[in-house]
């Protein structure tokens, strides 16, 4: 079985992809230059320089993996993924019952690897693997206190960090897959940015305040609205710029973001772990810089084949 992805194809050999990086990046920096400049004004410039610092090096090195000839892009994203799950068993205090961490660790690479050929049926058929891998564990190592809770714990990060994050690499199959996951990054992650970084301008009610400080409800609606502004002016990334296509994409990115970074935040306040070593530079652990992911790449992949089988 080969893949369906044409082994020769290379996201830098294509102009589109070439001056869309190059764009992204620059405004980055750009954005970084100014961020640098006001960084000591408030603690809200002093997020938003963070969170950009961390992208001045993530982003290169994003659009440089996901750039070069396949099969590298499926293994950036699982070693991504990898990365993420790694982080949330740290958080969730999981590595003294490292089993469980690494049968997630090996549903990851098997998402992968249906991933790689297309293969959905066995793709939705992974979670029912590991679940069944996971419940060997206790009965293999004759225990049963707090079993219950391991399992679910790592099945849910498996479902989180595995299987929701790979739909980024099922949109690799699609048509121009390599555009739309582009699209989908870069929409998602200037929704959270452009929210951080206005939100000291719009004092108000606070987004879900028990759970985050950061984001109020004005600032949410204006960044909504500039990602769905976005979503139109970057459309020919997408294999059909019809306006479903590209304000579904808008709004999954925004709502859905919004939804899988106050998950995680749940997720660490639970714990009592806010961070698990900083990533790089900025603020934050690996995992949040794709937690809103977790949300936004499934969402958008049915979306966009529930659009596509109307036609």
């Amino acid at each position: 079985m080969s893949s369906p992805i044409q082994s020769d194809f290379t996201g830098w050999q294509s102009p589109i992809y070439q001056q869309t990086a190059l764009i992204v990046i620059g405004v980055i920096f750009l954005g970084g230059i100014v961020n640098f400049l006001l960084r000591k004004k408030n603690q809200y410039s002093m997020v938003a320089w963070a969170s950009i610092k961390s992208w001045l090096i993530f982003a290169p090195i994003m659009f440089g993996l996901l750039g070069l000839p396949f099969p590298v892009p499926f293994i950036a994203l699982t070693l991504f993924a990898i990365a993420g799950a790694k982080s949330y068993f740290q958080i969730m205090g999981m590595f003294h019952r490292s089993p469980f961490v690494y049968i997630a660790y090996v549903g990851i690479l098997g998402l992968a690897a249906c991933s790689y050929y297309d293969n959905l049926v066995a793709y939705n058929s992974m979670p029912m693997v590991v679940l069944g891998m996971l419940c060997l564990v206790p009965l293999i190592q004759r225990e049963t206190k707090n079993m219950i809770q391991y399992i679910s714990l790592a099945l849910l990060g498996f479902i989180f960090l595995g299987w929701s994050f790979m739909h980024l690499a099922l949109l690799l199959n699609y048509e121009n897959g390599i555009y739309q996951l582009m699209y989908l990054v870069i929409l998602t992650e200037f929704c959270d940015n452009t929210n951080l970084a206005i939100s000291g301008y719009f004092r108000g009610s606070k987004i879900f305040a028990e759970i985050s400080q950061r984001r109020t409800l004005m600032s949410t609606f204006v960044s909504i609205i500039m990602t769905v502004l976005l979503a139109y002016g970057m459309r020919h990334l997408l294999p059909d710029r019809g306006e479903k296509y590209w304000l579904a994409s808008g709004l999954v990115a925004s709502f859905g973001g919004v939804v899988g970074d106050l998950v995680m935040a749940v997720f660490r306040k639970d714990a009592g772990v806010k961070t698990v070593g900083p990533f790089v530079l900025g603020r934050g652990d690996f995992l949040q810089r794709m937690d809103r992911l977790i949300f936004v790449a499934p969402i958008f992949y049915f979306v966009m084949f529930a659009l596509k089988s109307l036609e």
